[in-house]
């Protein structure tokens, strides 16, 4: 019966998001409970996630993992210091709008990549490596960007959330392989349709707790929101175009538009906070939207 269901849960996928998602916007009480818990619950999804793709694959070969150091440099140091330079040459890299946006790019891949992918059909170990990689890196390619952009805040401040998230990651990831190798080191179709299906319902809820401060904000400034949102959908979609029209592989274009920019709220100043929240509130929505709008784009994977 619950295999049945987490099995039929995989299959519509996309449809927990959505709800998800909407349940973000008009339950605002649901997702203040779920705020507090959403350490909990990205640790989950990242256990689901390893425990889905299993060890070897997630590592893979030399050859993958000189690929993703070559994409993470690409889009964790190159991205955010080309976006900064032009804003910086139209005179708007101060604004919220700009500061967002570099923040973003200078961000490693969001937890549910890996999810996402997975629910289109496709490979998840290539944005699992991107997850990884780059969330250990980002200590060191956040660096030049905070040095080179004005008024971010404290290094050390960022820092030190990186290195908790990486902390998280580390033990997340290393039981999903330790139950995959000991329990179901090859796992059968159903049953990675039914981890795909239970990785769903947890993005879900996630989602739910992300937008615990869009609702408000929505009902108070909605043409502020809408543009925000214009914004965020614009260079989730864009980027993840761009990278496609030039990788072909859909799990390392998903993280080119899909990054954890919540990493940076510790150090940012507090006059600039509350835009870059309703940005991050904004963001979730294409983000979430990912396997449903672009599933076209990246096309049905066999998996």
């Amino acid at each position: 019966m619950v295999l049945d269901f987490l099995e039929a849960s995989g299959r519509h996928g996309r449809l927990w998001l959505v709800a998800g998602l909407i349940a973000g916007l008009t339950l605002p009480s649901v997702a203040a409970i779920l705020r507090p818990w959403l350490p909990e619950l990205v640790a989950l999804l990242l256990f689901l996630s390893a425990l889905r793709i299993g060890a070897r694959a997630a590592v893979g070969r030399l050859e993958d993992t000189r690929r993703t150091v070559l994409t993470l440099a690409v889009y964790q140091v190159a991205m955010p210091l080309i976006a900064l330079a032009v804003f910086a040459a139209f005179g708007v890299a101060e604004t919220p709008l700009a500061l967002a946006i570099v923040l973003m790019l200078s961000a490693p891949s969001v937890t549910g990549a890996p999810n996402f992918t997975a629910l289109m059909g496709h490979d998840p170990a290539p944005a699992m490596r991107l997850l990884i990689l780059g969330t250990a890196l980002f200590p060191l390619t956040m660096l030049p960007v905070l040095w080179l952009a004005p008024g971010l805040g404290g290094i050390g401040v960022v820092i030190l959330a990186a290195l908790r998230l990486i902390l998280v990651i580390a033990v997340a990831v290393a039981l999903g392989f330790a139950v995959r190798a000991v329990a179901v080191p090859t796992p059968s179709d159903r049953q990675r349709r039914a981890l795909d299906g239970l990785g769903a319902i947890v993005l879900a809820i996630v989602v739910i707790g992300l937008m615990s401060a869009l609702g408000p904000a929505l009902k108070e400034t909605p043409a502020i929101v809408l543009g925000w949102l214009g914004a965020a959908v614009a260079v989730n979609f864009g980027l993840q175009a761009l990278a496609f029209g030039l990788i072909r592989e859909p799990g390392v274009a998903i993280v080119a538009g899909n990054r954890n920019i919540a990493l940076f709220l510790v150090a940012l100043p507090a006059g600039i906070s509350d835009p870059i929240l309703i940005f991050i509130g904004c963001y979730q929505i294409p983000m979430y939207l990912t396997p449903l709008v672009m599933r076209r784009l990246y096309g049905v994977g066999d998996l």
